[in-house]
């Protein structure tokens, strides 16, 4: 079984990314300022608090992991939509540089559908209120795609389509070519299933395939 570092405990796909890596039997360590809080009673299971953007706090958090999940959001907010935003980028270059300096290799990282090149396959409908809403996120979501990229890591990218709280259905589709890219609705736990499959038994490198159900 792997030790895993879930970076973003505390949000939407990074706690379901906690609760399917017990429930895989890993050993999950979660970093997130709110990690304390998390009210998680399980052996295999330790609470990191600290900031993510801080190079300090990864690095701690790194002892001992074999991988990385780095499943960093942003709270919705009026200052999302209008200002630029920087947590996702500021967060990856934090991470990427404690990761090399500590020897861990396996870095299994979440943005979006829209991000990067992904953006070319959305619609014209889809597109101008994805702008509107998460235009300044998006950006930042590209800065951190092309530093995951440039890294020396054995990294992953998972883009997933329309996130919802539905149960896990073990249905995720993982869209390598970008002809097949589309958008769609897939659950937060299916990502997260997802995650810690590539994060413990990576069967994928260097690719940022979209994901959906």
């Amino acid at each position: 079984m792997a030790h895993l570092l879930v970076i973003g405990a505390s949000g939407g796909i990074g706690r379901a990314a906690v609760a399917a890596g017990l429930a895989a039997g890993h050993r999950v360590r979660g970093l997130s300022r709110r990690a304390a809080g998390l009210g998680i009673v399980d052996p295999a299971f330790e609470p990191a608090p600290g900031d993510a953007t801080d190079r300090d706090s990864v690095t701690a958090a790194l002892d001992g992991i074999d991988a990385v999940i780095f499943a960093l959001g942003v709270a919705k907010s009026l200052q999302r939509t209008l200002r630029p935003v920087t947590t996702f980028s500021a967060a990856t270059a934090a991470t990427i540089a404690a990761m090399e300096m500590a020897g861990v290799r396996r870095l299994v990282a979440v943005t979006g559908f829209g991000a990067g090149e992904s953006r070319r396959a959305m619609s014209l409908v889809e597109r101008l209120p994805h702008r509107l809403l998460l235009g300044h996120a998006y950006d930042d979501k590209d800065r951190q795609e092309a530093l995951i990229r440039a890294s020396g890591l054995d990294w992953l990218i998972l883009r997933p389509t329309i996130l919802t709280n539905r149960p896990a259905r073990g249905k995720a589709k993982l869209l390598r070519d970008p002809a097949e890219w589309r958008n769609g609705l897939i659950a937060r736990a299916d990502v997260a299933e997802v995650l810690v499959r590539e994060a413990a038994q990576p069967s994928l490198w260097h690719e940022a395939p979209v994901l959906t159900s």
